[in-house]
């Protein structure tokens, strides 16, 4: 088992940031990336059709022999995740979430969450903004387009600034400490948010906790690959079309 693949999977080209992270920190695993854009973004869909998506693609790993699977999308976390990990006692599941408590401990009380409209409704996350919100000023703003946007190839400036307004141009007035990216889409989109408001901003989107806790996993089960090179990143997808914006979008980040 040490020797082999860890998938990771997404809605579309979002989970790919994630991917860059993990790959960052465990340079010498291998990985199989599944992008889902044919029936992206899941966001929108029902949880039960989030988790019937999300389960055909562990079906595809486990197809391959993977160690370990890492769901790179907030909305298929929330979820799934949960049944997934009943449902495949054999297989550790990791999920990613909206990193709102990496913004509470960070000592910031007025946080943005943007996030798509499924993640935003599910209990997981409003269990959490019911923890927190007493002491801190938490505004969840769904998102809708966002992600059809990264998927698209973002070359429509006139449209993403529209989107930007209509989602957050009540908050421009606001003392807004942080911003938690609850969508792996929305990080290709990190600077456009950030210009959009005044002032200095942290953002938050959990992936340094997702990574680090893959590889403790892998630690604990003496899984961690005994290879010393560089690791190769596979990458797949119901279409494969976008197979190639997918390695444009992975040698992009840094």
């Amino acid at each position: 088992m040490n020797s082999q693949a860890i998938g990771v999977f997404d809605s579309g080209v979002g989970g790919i940031s994630t991917l860059k992270k993990l790959s960052q920190l465990l340079p010498n695993e291998r990985f199989i990336f599944y992008g889902d854009s044919l029936h992206a973004p899941y966001g929108d869909k029902t949880p039960v059709e989030v988790y019937k998506l999300s389960k055909a693609i562990i079906e595809y790993f486990i197809t391959k022999n993977v160690k370990a699977v890492v769901i790179a999308c907030n909305t298929a976390t929330s979820a799934a995740k949960e049944r997934l990990v009943t449902e495949c006692p054999q297989l550790p599941i990791i999920g990613i979430e909206p990193a709102l408590k990496e913004a509470i401990d960070n000592e910031e009380h007025n946080i943005l969450v943007m996030g798509t409209k499924l993640t935003m409704t599910l209990p997981k996350y409003q269990k959490m903004v019911s923890n927190y919100g007493h002491t801190h000023n938490i505004y969840s703003v769904a998102c809708p387009g966002l992600a059809e946007y990264v998927e698209s190839g973002m070359t429509d400036q006139r449209l993403l600034a529209e989107l930007l307004d209509k989602f957050l141009s009540e908050y421009q007035t606001k003392k807004i400490e942080s911003i938690v990216l609850g969508c792996t889409h929305y990080p290709f989109l990190e600077n456009d948010i950030r210009n959009y408001f005044s002032g200095k901003l942290q953002f938050h989107n959990g992936y340094e906790g997702v990574a680090n806790h893959l590889k403790n996993l892998l630690q604990k089960k003496n899984q961690l690959t005994p290879a010393n090179v560089q690791g190769k990143v596979i990458f797949s997808g119901s279409k494969q079309e976008e197979l190639p914006y997918y390695q444009q979008l992975f040698d992009s980040l840094t």
